[in-house]
């Protein structure tokens, strides 16, 4: 029997809170049962591991980034599409750091293809529709802007930028308008 007031939803926003304080990578069952005051077989009726949750929380991270993602690009096209996209990503990173790296999990194909990441990659290929480019060089730009992305993002969140000048916002802006530029003269292959 569940205990009263325990949902596998409960548990997952919970873990996500949990991921955000002290990093995703030490979310486990043990440390949510820790936080209900629960022992930790009561949680095996609504997760199935830890590993289960992690995914659980990956899915959720998406889907709220996915969201995000949506409402920021609502009639916005070209370099004003691309910006807010990015601060979406950036944005969220700071706000929700553990949430942030699940939602970067490596997900089995079968659930990939149910998640949000499919709208993700979808809001992507829409923003690049404004700058004209033509398979394979959508896809190469597809990556560029996930690798600049979460590469920038990720050195911001561990520190990276903290002690040098000009501040890493002068430098995000500046990113966003080479990536603009590079997309707009996309180099042809030789």
């Amino acid at each position: 029997m569940a205990r009263a007031g325990l949902s596998t939803e409960r548990l997952v926003r919970a873990g996500a809170e949990l991921a955000d304080e002290v990093g995703f990578d030490s979310v486990t069952v043990s440390a949510l049962a820790r936080r209900f005051d629960v022992q930790v077989a009561s949680l095996y009726s609504h997760v199935k591991s830890s590993q289960d949750l992690k995914t659980r929380i990956a899915l959720l991270a998406l889907e709220e980034l996915a969201d995000r993602a949506a409402d920021a690009l609502a009639g916005r096209a070209g370099k004003d599409a691309l910006v807010a996209f990015a601060d979406v990503y950036r944005d969220y990173a700071r706000a929700h750091p553990g949430r942030y790296a699940a939602a970067r999990l490596r997900l089995d194909p079968e659930t990939a293809a149910a998640s949000a990441g499919v709208r993700h990659a979808r809001m992507t290929r829409a923003i690049l529709r404004g700058y004209d480019l033509t398979e394979p060089d959508e896809t190469h730009a597809v990556r560029m802007l996930g690798s600049v992305f979460h590469g920038y993002v990720d050195l911001e969140l561990s520190g990276g930028f903290s002690h040098s000048a000009p501040d890493s916002q002068q430098s995000w802006t500046r990113v966003l308008d080479a990536l603009d530029a590079l997309l707009r003269n996309w180099p042809t292959p030789t």
